[in-house]
């Protein structure tokens, strides 16, 4: 059996796969990105290998990517994420024209020919407004957990209006809407709201096509 292995090193977490020559999934591993970037694309590497009961001389062929994409020094190339987001997604939903990606400190939009190549993408590098660290910043005004927030947003009724889609002004927003006696539901529906909003407005840049797929963190 033959054995490749992907390596994506975001801002946030590191995500590594492993397939095997029918293209299916034999192990997967997720780890804090954390300062020391090229130990966190090892420690992936090793947690999916010991997931899969693999020796690493088993894995002929290892593809970097992510914007730590060059910090895994032991992969045979480095590929963008803008492509692997765009090969993944036409490989997974063949019709996908659009994908989405929303990760910790950026969000792309991009636009996927047939054959799942990049026809055209923008991002939002010089500000992480409006991204999973946007989302994290607001649960942590509110003392929730990340994963309990879109929960509690859909049961708003009549969701606030934020001024500012800023990772740092957020939480000024909030403790002024708390301040005011707004529902927790309606702030948090404010909140994403105004990230949907902005996704919308970025995606638009290179234009949004049926099918679109949602990637990254904030996807989950």
């Amino acid at each position: 059996m033959i054995y490749a292995a992907g390596i994506d090193v975001g801002s946030t977490q590191t995500k590594g796969i492993i397939i095997n020559d029918r293209m299916e999934i034999v192990a997967r591993a997720l780890t804090d990105t954390g300062a020391y970037v090229i130990r966190a694309a090892e420690r992936c590497f090793r947690e999916a290998l010991l997931q899969g009961g693999l020796k690493e001389e088993q894995v002929l062929y290892v593809v970097g990517t992510g914007y730590g994409r060059y910090k895994v020094m032991f992969g045979d190339t480095q590929i963008t994420e803008i492509s692997c987001h765009a090969k993944g997604a036409s490989y997974l939903f063949p019709r996908t024209r659009t994908v989405i990606d929303m990760g910790g400190q950026d969000a792309k939009g991009i636009k996927v020919g047939e054959d799942g190549e990049v026809k055209d993408f923008v991002m939002n590098d010089k500000c992480a407004a409006g991204t999973g660290r946007f989302l994290a910043n607001s649960a942590e005004a509110l003392g929730l957990g990340l994963d309990e927030i879109g929960g509690i947003s859909l049961k708003a009724k009549n969701p606030v209006r934020l001024t500012t889609v800023c990772t740092v002004f957020v939480e000024s927003d909030i403790m002024s809407y708390l301040a005011q006696g707004k529902k927790i539901e309606d702030i948090l529906g404010g909140v994403h709201s105004a990230i949907a909003a902005r996704t919308i407005s970025l995606v638009r840049r290179v234009g949004i096509e049926e099918e679109v797929t949602f990637t990254g963190g904030v996807s989950r």
